[in-house]
């Protein structure tokens, strides 16, 4: 790739270059650090609701869909379940693809989650669907990898797409649960005060996050402003190709 540069010419720029990337790491460890304690809060707020009761309940609620949407299939083997990401926190803020999932799915279930519910229910409907026989695609919640924010089914162009008010499905649904619902009333009137306080927080350290991944995305794109002048695109280009025709007969 060495070649690919103008070497003369960025050793004059060598001392622009250098600075322009001053504080560029410490920008992704504070948003690493914010995220992290944004995710901790909000668990607190998520633990405070769950309880055996309200699991019972949304495991019942995922059966009920499940004998309704996933047809019974007699001698079949478990369907293949792929992780990918639907969403991800950005320099531009939250995000979630619900374009990729309807272009998938038009039978939408909108799932409206104030607290991290969603998960509870998802995680029945996974299990049964794929012991099932239908191949299902998995997205984590970027916050909590280890907890599910929603679920594809494009065999049965089924979508189940968890809904907050950050980031609300701007569809129509098939149908709409409101998991908000199914917690128990007397803790979330006990808590309240506390839930939103958290809440509040949490969301003012993922906003702190979005701001010092704008700063580290300003920083490269000065970068990139300064050495871009100096790079054979055209070379770059033919090595790519000649790496990717070399791998390809392999």
């Amino acid at each position: 790739m060495g070649d690919c540069y103008d070497k003369e010419g960025l050793a004059v720029r060598r001392q622009e270059i250098m600075s322009c990337m001053t504080g560029y790491k410490g920008c992704y460890q504070r948003a690493y650090r914010c995220l992290g304690a944004s995710a901790e809060i909000f668990e607190d707020v998520r633990s405070t609701l769950l309880t055996d009761v309200l699991g019972e309940k949304l495991a019942k609620r995922a059966h009920g869909i499940l004998s309704r949407e996933f047809k019974k299939r007699k001698g079949v083997q478990s369907g293949q379940v792929k992780q990918r990401f639907l969403g991800a926190v950005t320099h531009k803020g939250a995000m979630t693809l619900f374009d990729t999932a309807t272009a998938q799915c038009d039978r939408i279930y909108e799932l409206v989650d104030s607290y991290g519910l969603a998960h509870e229910l998802l995680v029945h409907i996974l299990a049964g669907g794929a012991a099932g026989g239908y191949d299902i695609v998995a997205c984590p919640d970027p916050m909590a990898p280890d907890r599910l924010a929603h679920l594809l089914v494009p065999e049965l162009g089924l979508a189940f797409l968890t809904s907050t008010s950050v980031l609300p499905f701007p569809g129509s649904p098939y149908r709409r649960i409101r998991l908000d619902a199914a917690a128990d009333r007397e803790i979330l009137r006990h808590s309240r005060p506390r839930l939103r306080f958290a809440k509040k927080v949490s969301a003012a350290l993922a906003e702190e996050a979005v701001e010092s991944l704008a700063q580290a995305k300003a920083m490269h794109d000065d970068l990139e402003a300064l050495y871009n002048p100096f790079v054979d695109f055209q070379l770059v280009d033919q090595m790519a190709q000649s790496v990717g025709d070399e791998i390809l007969k392999i």
